[in-house]
């Protein structure tokens, strides 16, 4: 799909002047990537907010956004909700994504954006297993693919916190690791299980040995955050920098074109986790994340007090840790039915 740019063509000039032509404008999905990048945004989102806005316009009719208003954007989330029935999440994330657009890109202050009604996200119990059924997802699964699933479940982290995790942020004479830039972009310190200590001594072991082979084919810098390539040189070729569950390939770097081994990609956990549950015969829908409910439903059980939990979690408000309350392993709110009596 063509994408509408801002350039507008000039008429010739009769003369026939040699002067050069203005530059063209830059492209308006570059220039999302662009400013994006100039806030720090993730890649991730990158992606997304540059699928919304094509999404918009060719909704539209491949219309350039500074051509349209509120109407048009109103249209366009009626439509996901009502014709595409999308989520509220996904709702709202298209709306933030075209309020990126107007504001931060086109620089166009639009009060009316914000005033469009937010989509009202239904509060659903998490999905989450009992101490069996997380014993037998675990056993169904190996390899570096287990070390990571037990790692996610046994600290309570996010899917891409742990794919993310450096070598520097695993502390085990502390027995902790560090979350850096994690949700909210915000720090902290969760435990490091007891029981993978020796395994994730040895598996960093050869991933040693495979970044050596790196450095020694010329290869072996890791992506750094923040420029720090460029305030310390020799960090991204450094050890204690690369990434504990590195992938098996190198790939090029989306935004640089620099080759490099970038950390697991993340559907390949998911999909190992969705085929160990169904081997295991677990009938719950299940995903990395499910390991995180239980991580934070078992410690409940466990005696440990919310406040813990919420602080090893990383939320903001202990509000959202509350929701755990609801799923203890107690039956219908530790009630005992009349019918067992």
């Amino acid at each position: 799909m063509a994408i509408p740019s801002n350039h507008t063509a000039g008429p010739a000039d009769p003369q026939g002047s040699s002067d050069p032509e203005p530059p063209k404008s830059p492209r308006l999905l570059d220039q999302i990537r662009a400013r994006l990048r100039v806030l720090h945004y993730s890649y991730r989102t990158e992606q997304i907010y540059c699928h919304w806005a094509k999404r918009f316009i060719r909704h539209s009719g491949l219309r350039h956004p500074r051509e349209m208003g509120a109407p048009e954007v109103e249209a366009f989330l009626t439509y996901l909700a009502t014709e595409r029935r999308v989520s509220a999440s996904t709702q709202n994330q298209a709306k933030a994504a075209l309020l990126f657009l107007y504001k931060q890109v086109l620089g166009i202050e639009l009060p009316w954006l914000d005033e469009i009604t937010q989509a009202q996200q239904r509060r659903r119990l998490p999905v989450v297993l009992t101490a069996r059924e997380t014993r037998l997802l675990l056993d169904h699964m190996t390899g570096t693919k287990h070390l990571v699933a037990s790692l996610l479940y046994g600290s309570g982290l996010r899917l891409m916190e742990g794919l993310r995790l450096r070598v520097k942020d695993l502390e085990f004479e502390r027995r902790e690791l560090i979350v850096r830039a994690g949700k909210g972009n915000k720090d902290r310190v969760t435990v490091l299980p007891e029981n993978l200590i020796q395994p994730l001594i040895d598996h960093l072991a050869k991933v040693r040995a495979m970044h050596e082979r790196d450095l020694a084919d010329g290869f072996g810098d890791v992506e750094l955050p923040y420029a720090l390539d460029l305030k310390y040189p020799r960090a991204a070729s450094s050890w204690a920098w690369q990434y504990v569950f590195p992938s098996a390939s190198k790939s090029v770097d989306p935004r640089t074109g620099v080759i490099r081994r970038h950390h697991l990609f993340p559907d390949t956990l998911q999909r190992a986790v969705r085929q160990a549950a169904r081997q295991a015969g677990i009938d719950k829908p299940c995903s990395p994340h499910t390991l995180r409910h239980s991580f934070a439903t078992h410690l409940l059980q466990s005696g440990y007090d919310i406040r813990t939990v919420q602080e090893l979690l990383g939320h903001s408000d202990v509000s959202t840790t509350m929701i755990y309350t609801h799923v203890l392993n107690k039956g219908g709110r530790g009630v005992r039915s009349p019918l067992d009596g």
